[in-house]
């Protein structure tokens, strides 16, 4: 796209054949900041960059989608300089939207061969997408720099695997022991891990058991009330506030971990 700045080693991808419906794009750009989940991710994104990450001077985004995390990022660290990658040209249009002055460009990051090029690089809900998990992760480690750090969130827990999972075209969902034999496989230490939408667990699983077997509006997940999202947008911040004294939830919709290249 002829917005997009180019970064050096970054392949341009071929989305031809693939299946995540790209008119998600604009569902996404207009309800992210609105949305309980959304803004529940960022703000413990930004936390743990903020009070478990080394300082950083640079951050790349992988999968940046419309731009609304590296947007949260910004706000948080505006001296940082920052970058994304997507697959899919129809997030960056947004993203590009979002943030004018940051550098995008599109990417499959199965193709990434850069070397030792970034302090840190974030990947939220990303690889859960890609058959080649692996692959992304070991090119991400050889893309940071020695004792720069990697910050991914992936959905948790194969039991709540429903049709929602099918219509975001997900290949998996992440048990804690899965991801972290990925991360230590291509050579990054893990130094915080949890898990969140934790306190809300019974309630996924059990609207997950209810959509197994009836229709669903992809869309239905961004036409929540008013009251709801306040009502669910307090539990997520009561939620935080037991994860910032120290305490890491065991179990929870996502999974939430930062490892250092040594």
């Amino acid at each position: 796209m002829s917005s997009a700045l180019p970064i050096q080693g970054f392949t341009m991808a071929n989305t031809k054949d693939l299946s995540f419906p790209k008119e998600s794009f604009s569902d996404l750009a207009s309800a992210e900041s609105q949305h309980w989940w959304f803004r529940a991710r960022n703000r413990f994104i930004i936390w743990v960059l903020e009070t478990k990450a080394p300082s950083f001077l640079q951050f790349l985004e992988i999968g940046c989608g419309t731009g609304f995390v590296l947007e949260g990022i910004h706000k948080a660290f505006p001296m940082a300089k920052l970058l994304g990658a997507e697959l899919y040209e129809e997030g960056l249009v947004h993203a590009k939207k979002r943030l004018p002055d940051v550098e995008f460009k599109q990417l499959d990051a199965t193709k990434l061969k850069e070397i030792e090029s970034y302090e840190a690089i974030g990947a939220f809900d990303v690889i859960e997408h890609i058959v080649e998990d692996v692959v992304v992760l070991k090119n991400l480690s050889n893309s940071l720099c020695p004792g720069g750090f990697l910050l991914i969130s992936v959905p948790q827990h194969m039991c709540l695997w429903s049709i929602v999972d099918d219509i975001s075209c997900h290949k998996r969902r992440y048990s804690r022991k899965e991801l972290f034999q990925k991360v230590d496989e291509v050579g990054l230490k893990i130094t915080y891990a949890t898990s969140f939408v934790s306190l809300l667990f019974p309630v996924m699983f059990f609207s997950r058991l209810w959509q197994k077997d009836r229709d669903y509006d992809r869309n239905i997940e961004f036409k929540i009330s008013k009251s709801l999202q306040w009502v669910l947008e307090k539990i997520m911040k009561f939620e935080h506030a037991l994860i910032k004294t120290g305490i890491t939830m065991p179990f929870g919709g996502s999974l939430l971990v930062l490892a250092r290249k040594p």
